[in-house]
């Protein structure tokens, strides 16, 4: 029953890496306009969000829109980090191996990632996201692990405490 269990958490958490992937693909396949107005879209609800709160603040809408846009990279890879993460963690138990394979997974496709939008009209590889792309995948990664390391220790030491 058990093994049955792992084997189902195991194939659950690399369909979520699949999923997550698709979706990233889903994303880089827009075109330039369908792409730019999708963020265009988040960002006028977050200003919209920001003047509730602040009445006065001032936007270069140019300037947020294109932070956004980097945020967004930012934000995917991290999901993607921790997915990739957990899937192995729980495919493999080990920490830092699958610490090292999930960084190798996350910058692989986010590089195929930039490759395959300099396919689609209006769009471009930009080596800066790959970088951006790596950053997120890795502080998802780092949080992932984190959080499994003190996990781990608060198990032993109430195992060890009865």
């Amino acid at each position: 029953m058990a093994k049955q269990q792992f084997r189902i958490r195991k194939i659950l958490a690399w369909m979520f890496v699949c999923m997550w992937m698709a979706f990233i693909f889903y994303l880089s396949n827009q075109t330039a306009e369908a792409s730019s107005e999708l963020s265009l879209e988040v960002t006028v609800m977050i200003e919209r969000m920001m003047h509730i709160i602040i009445p006065h603040i001032d936007f270069q809408e140019s300037i947020f829109h294109h932070y956004i846009r980097k945020g967004a990279h930012f934000f995917t890879y991290f999901i993607l980090g921790v997915l990739v993460m957990n899937a192995l963690f729980i495919s493999r138990k080990h920490v830092i191996s699958s610490m090292l394979y999930s960084l190798v997974i996350c910058v692989i496709y986010a590089t195929t990632d930039e490759i395959h939008q300099l396919f689609i009209p209006g769009r471009s590889g930009e080596v800066i996201d790959v970088f951006i792309d790596s950053v997120g995948a890795t502080v998802g990664i780092l949080i992932y692990a984190s959080c499994t390391v003190l996990i781990r220790q608060r198990i032993f030491k109430r195992y060890k405490q009865t």
